[in-house]
Order: structure tokens, then C-alpha cells, then sequence
């Protein structure tokens, strides 16, 4: 399953890039977030690994993000690997002005017949959460609004 999203956020691509660099920023637009663990001597660069945890409803799930391009601050590729499921994430970082335009390819790979149904059921559902991600984004970077406040 592929899917892209894009949105404007009101700040220069610069500001963009450094806030959304710093791995302690994700607590605040990435609802859900319990932690997440460095598996790398490398952080943030090609290669590295990190953990990251997540309680959604009832369910905790525990993901791996590995950086597979980091060409900042035009475009971040990762993936990010939990049981049955692997998730392609290509980031474009485009100047427009004071504003910088993120857009978000992601492709889903299942591998489990749980996940596949999922997918084959409620598609949308994968497409909503990438965009609530980057709206909430844009409100922690334009306006220091944290998902931890809500």
C-alpha cells in the first residue's frame, strides 16, 4: 500500500530541519509516544537505529526506525520494522519562502494475515494517522503546541 501526503508549515526550511532533528521533539507531535531508545553510535545518521515506543489505545507497539538517506535538509528516508509489517518513509523538505512544504511518501509492506486484512479493510486508516502526524507537526513547529497538552 502507497500513499503521499504533504503539508506547508510556516516556519523556514532551517528552523523546520532542526526541530524536527532533535529526536526529545517527537513527545510532542507524535501522539502516542512512550519513549524511544538510541540502538546506534551514530544517531540521526545513515544507518543508525533507533527503538521507539508506542501505547495506541489499549495496545503498546514497539518499532524500529533505521535512517536509510539523510540529505538534509532536502529529503530523509527511513523505514521503521514491527512483526508483520514494514513501513517505507520518504521525506521531501521543499523551501517555499518563510514556509517549508513536507512531503510524505509511505508504502507499507505486511507480511502478516492480521495486517494485510487491516489494510485491505480500512486503508484510510494509514493515510489518516501519517496526516494527523504532520498537522500535529506543524502546531508543535509553528506554534510550540504539544500532543503532550492534549
Amino acid at each position: 500500500m502507497k500513499y503521499t501526503t504533504e503539508i506547508v508549515v510556516d516556519v523556514p526550511r532551517e528552523e523546520f530541519i532542526k526541530k524536527m532533528d532533535d529526536p526529545e521533539n517527537m513527545k510532542h507531535w507524535q501522539q502516542g509516544l512512550i519513549g524511544y531508545e538510541q540502538l546506534s553510535t551514530n544517531p540521526g545518521q545513515e544507518g543508525a537505529r533507533m527503538s521507539l515506543s508506542y501505547k495506541m489505545g489499549k495496545r503498546e507497539m514497539n518499532l524500529v526506525e533505521t535512517i536509510i538517506k539523510r540529505n538534509l535538509p532536502d529529503e530523509l528516508y527511513m523505514t521503521y520494522d514491527t512483526k508483520g509489517v514494514h513501513n517505507i518513509q520518504k521525506n521531501y523538505f521543499k523551501e517555499e519562502g518563510d514556509k517549508t512544504r513536507w512531503v510524505s511518501e509511505t508504502e507499507f509492506q505486511f507480511s502478516g494475515f492480521g495486517m494485510k486484512l487491516m489494510a485491505f479493510f480500512m486503508p484510510g486508516a494509514f493515510k489518516k494517522q501519517s496526516l494527523k502526524y504532520m498537522q500535529d507537526y506543524k502546531a508543535f513547529a509553528e506554534k510550540g503546541e504539544s500532543v503532550l497538552n492534549s
